[in-house]
C-alpha cells in the first residue's frame, strides 16, 4: 500500500472549533498579514483561499458579513460576491489555466458545508485527468501547491487583473 502523509492536516481533523469563531470572519481580519489566506477584499465581499483545496487555486468568496443563507444576505452582497467570481474565473485561467471550473455553494451541514452559518461560493480549478479520483478511490487529495503560496500568487494576479 501507498502512504501519501498529510501531518499538517491533524491539527484540523483532530481540533475542536472554537465555539462563536467563524473562520471566513477570522480569515478577512487578516487579511493583508504575511500568511494570509486572502486574496482581495473588496466592500462587501472576500476572496480566501480554501486552507483544505480541492485542487490548486481552490478559492471561496463569501461576503465580509457574517449572514448564514441567501436569503439573509442582502442584493448588493450577493451582487459582489457573483462580480468576485468572475473576475476569479479570468484571474485563475491566466494563472492556472484550467480545463474549466467547478463554481457552486453548499448551504447547511446536511448539504456539506464545512462552515455553514457564513455562507460562500467554491471557485475551484479543474484540469482534464486531474486527480480528484484520489478522494473517491483512497480518500485522499494530491494539492502540489501550498494555499498561503497560492494566496500571494492569486493576490499579486487579481491587482493586475484590476489595473
Amino acid at each position: 500500500m501507498d502512504v501519501l502523509w498529510a501531518p499538517w492536516r491533524k491539527a484540523y481533523v483532530t481540533g475542536k472549533p472554537e465555539p462563536g469563531v467563524c473562520v471566513l470572519c477570522r480569515a478577512a481580519e487578516q487579511a493583508g498579514e504575511p500568511d494570509s489566506l486572502v486574496v482581495h477584499v473588496g466592500s462587501l465581499a472576500f476572496v480566501v483561499m480554501n486552507l483544505y483545496p480541492y485542487s490548486s487555486g481552490h478559492v471561496m468568496v463569501a461576503p465580509r458579513r457574517h449572514v448564514g443563507s441567501l436569503a439573509d444576505a442582502t442584493p448588493d452582497e450577493l451582487a459582489e460576491v457573483m462580480a468576485l467570481a468572475r473576475r476569479m474565473e479570468a484571474v485563475l485561467a491566466t494563472v492556472y489555466r484550467p480545463d474549466g471550473l467547478n463554481v457552486g455553494m453548499n448551504l447547511g451541514r446536511a448539504a456539506g458545508a464545512g462552515v455553514p452559518d457564513h455562507i460562500h461560493l467554491h471557485v475551484v480549478p479543474r484540469w482534464y485527468g486531474d486527480t480528484n479520483y484520489m478522494t473517491v478511490t483512497s480518500q485522499t487529495r494530491v494539492i502540489p501547491e501550498d494555499p498561503v503560496q497560492a494566496a500571494a500568487k492569486l493576490r499579486e494576479a487579481f491587482d493586475r487583473a484590476a489595473g
